[in-house]
């Protein structure tokens, strides 16, 4: 088993500083230091097309551009289409998932969430680690 790459960089996105903490936290806490961060969708997209990133967390509600949108832009650019994407959501309504998913999203995490949540997720996404 090839494992997974602890320094793989990270991109989590949400416009509330307070939350991009506590995600840089707890991947810390899981063992990923590699992580950069943006405050809104549009910073978000110019970060992917600058560097090359292995996984994004973005939230969902973010002005003006929502982490719906981010992953729709990340789906129809031929460099990012292949990209893991979760998306943290404070709503499990089923709307919203059946649009993420149909958006192309990878998985998804409803607030609030743990270390332990987040490396289930995180594992069903890049394998266990």
């Amino acid at each position: 088993m090839a494992g997974v790459d602890m320094n793989m960089s990270i991109l989590i996105v949400d416009d509330y500083k307070t939350m991009l903490r506590i995600i840089r936290n707890l991947l810390k806490q899981l063992g990923f230091d590699n992580v950069d961060e943006a405050t809104d969708g549009s910073a978000a997209l110019q970060r992917l097309r600058d560097k090359p990133y292995q996984l994004v967390i973005s939230d969902w509600n973010m002005e003006p551009m929502s982490g719906l949108q981010l992953l729709k832009e990340v789906r129809a650019d031929a460099r990012l289409k292949d990209l893991p994407f979760i998306m943290i959501t404070a709503e499990s309504k089923s709307e919203n998932v059946i649009a993420a998913r149909q958006a192309g999203v990878t998985n998804y995490i409803v607030k609030p969430f743990n270390a332990a949540t987040l490396k289930t997720k995180l594992s069903a996404v890049i394998g266990n680690f």
